[in-house]
Formats: structure tokens, sequence, C-alpha cells
């Protein structure tokens, strides 16, 4: 795992807060995976995502729960196997995900889920009662699970288009954003994850050993989809948010501004997985769903602020992007009584 694998000291207070008594033994647990229980004082801290992976484990096995103690029902320790084990031996990821998602609704009590096929759009949905949301680490812990275990079922990783919640946004999101989506919607009537509805399709072919390693390194290859928020790309990205389509600058420009040769930046860029190409890409596609859920842009508007010469052109890029039309995904955002 490459040291740029870390995530916030605020996930690992999250982490404690059900599930270990402040004070003496925090301090221990803490130090059994290697983590510096001071780092709980830093609110910038970050630690290996391998650390925190352990201490998800170690934690696991003291309270015979996977969940962190955050559901009335423990979700017992081996859970996570017997989940891709159910799964594993479907055909395709739709009816692992009937599977995966019907044994977690029978384990926990509050967080019952399905998922629905929208035309070219799916979701999975929890279905909780009318009671008060529950808190944010609660439900990203979630989507950890059901996102990671589907990664590994399909054999690659499934983009997600947004993810919206119950819950009001906590103080602290980088690492959800960065894991997850950077479409991230806050006191929404249900929470649910939305992606292409063509990854319902893909096969599943795994086998016993390939489950073996994957538990065994599990939760860090889960975790390792964490990435340094002060990452070359990230930086990069986050600089591209502030600025208009029409405003971004050229390979050469951006470099001559980093103050390093064009072939370093492309050199480093690399060496994280990423182009300058992706990387506008992926932002025209998180601004295009960020305004599509707002119904007073029209689509003209947003092809235009998103530098298109029309909008056909950002139909055509937007379908490329998430397999769905802008039509359809506004639609399906915007259906919050369906």
């Amino acid at each position: 795992m490459s040291k740029k694998d870390t995530i916030s000291i605020q996930l690992v207070r999250e982490a404690l807060l059900q599930s270990c008594a402040p004070g003496a033994a925090t301090d221990e647990v803490l130090s059994k995976v290697g983590i510096d229980p001071a780092l709980l004082d830093d609110a910038q801290a970050r630690v290996p995502a391998h650390a925190y992976a352990r201490l998800w484990r170690l934690l696991a096995r003291r309270l015979d729960d996977e969940f962190f103690g955050m559901d009335p029902r423990k979700l017992k320790s081996g859970s996570l196997a017997f989940l891709c084990q159910c799964a594993m031996a479907q055909p395709s990821l739709a009816s692992g995900l009937t599977a995966g998602l019907g044994f977690l609704s029978l384990m926990l009590e509050n967080l019952p889920a399905q998922w629905m096929r929208q035309q070219s759009l799916a979701e999975i949905v929890l279905l909780e009662d009318d009671q008060e949301p529950r808190r944010a680490f609660t439900y990203f812990t979630y989507w950890m699970i059901v996102h990671g275990v589907a990664c590994w079922l399909a054999g690659r990783r499934i983009p997600i288009l947004s993810v919206e919640l119950r819950c009001s946004a906590p103080d602290f999101c980088d690492d959800y954003r960065v894991m997850f989506s950077q479409n991230l919607r806050f006191d929404r009537p249900r929470t649910r994850m939305i992606f292409a509805a063509e990854c319902l399709d893909l096969p599943i072919r795994r086998n016993a050993d390939e489950l073996k390693r994957f538990l065994a390194q599990a939760p860090a290859n889960i975790l390792v989809k964490y990435r340094n928020p002060q990452s070359l790309a990230s930086r990069i990205r986050h600089d591209l948010r502030q600025l208009p389509a029409e405003r971004w600058p050229e390979t050469e420009a951006l470099a001559q501004q980093l103050c390093v040769s064009a072939s370093t930046l492309r050199r480093r860029l690399a060496e994280e997985g990423q182009t300058y190409q992706g990387l506008k890409d992926s932002v025209r596609k998180d601004l295009a769903i960020t305004w599509l859920a707002e119904p007073s842009i029209s689509f003209v508007e947003i092809a235009s602020r998103l530098g298109f010469a029309d909008a056909s052109s950002f139909y055509k890029a937007f379908r490329k992007w998430s397999g769905s039309n802008p039509g359809h995904y506004r639609s399906l955002i915007l259906n919050d009584s369906d």
C-alpha cells in the first residue's frame, strides 16, 4: 500500500465513538494497531489506511461486531466472509447484490436495503423508518462494505455517480468525497447510492482461493480507495473546480504554474494513476452531476459552463461518463417522493 493511502484521524475518532471506552482503553487499542493516541488531538492528522484496517479488525474481534457497535444487532465476526460467499455464488452483480443486501438487511436492524434499476441508472436505497437519521459515519461504513464487496465481485471499480444521505453534513467530509463521490447531498428524504445500471450485468467469476486472499487483506483492500487529499491530482482537481472551464490551463501552462516541466507533470500524475485529461473529465462530470440536481439550471447553461460547444456535445459526454442521458439523471435525482 502506498504511503499516500492515508485517512483522517477524524475517522479513527468516529470508529472509536461507540466501540471503545475513552481514556486508557482507547490509548491501549490505538497503540496496539500502531496509531499514536496523541494524534486524536490533532484534527489535521492522517494515519495509514492499513493502521485503520488493523483497528477495524481488532475492534471487531473484541466486540464480536464488524460494524463498530452502530446497530442494535451485532454484525458478528465472520459476517463479511459470509456476505462474500453468498454473493459470489451468484452469476451477476445484480443477483450478487440481491443476496448481499438481503443478508445485511437480516443482520442489521436499522439499515434494510434494496437495489432498483431505473432504465440506465441503478440505485441502492436504505429503507429506513421515520426515526432520526443515523450519523454520517454509520452510513459511510455501510457504503464502504457494500461498495467494496461489489467492486471485488465485479473485478473492477464501480464508479459512484452520487450519494444522498438523510443526515446533516458532518464537520469533516473530505475523505468521504475522495472515497465515494464528490457529489454528496445531505438532509435528503432518503439515503441512496446511484451508479450506472450497466454495472449490474457484470458477471461474477470469483473462486474460493480469491475469496481467501480478499478476506486476508480486508478491510485494507477496501480502504485503499482512500487517497491523500494533498496529492498532486487532488490539488489539480480542486484548482480546476475553482475556475470556469474556459480558463482551465493547458498542460504546458499548468506545468509552468506548478514550476515543473510538462514531462515531470505527466510523470507525477502517472505515478498516481492519473492523467490531466482524465482529471478534467472527472471534474466536468462532478460539476455536471451537481448542477443537474438544480432544476433551475438548463442543459444549455450546464453545457456552456463546462466548456462544450453545444448541448448535444454535453449529452454525448455525459452518457459516456455515466451511462445515462442528463434528462434521465435529473429526473431520478429530483424524484424524491418515488
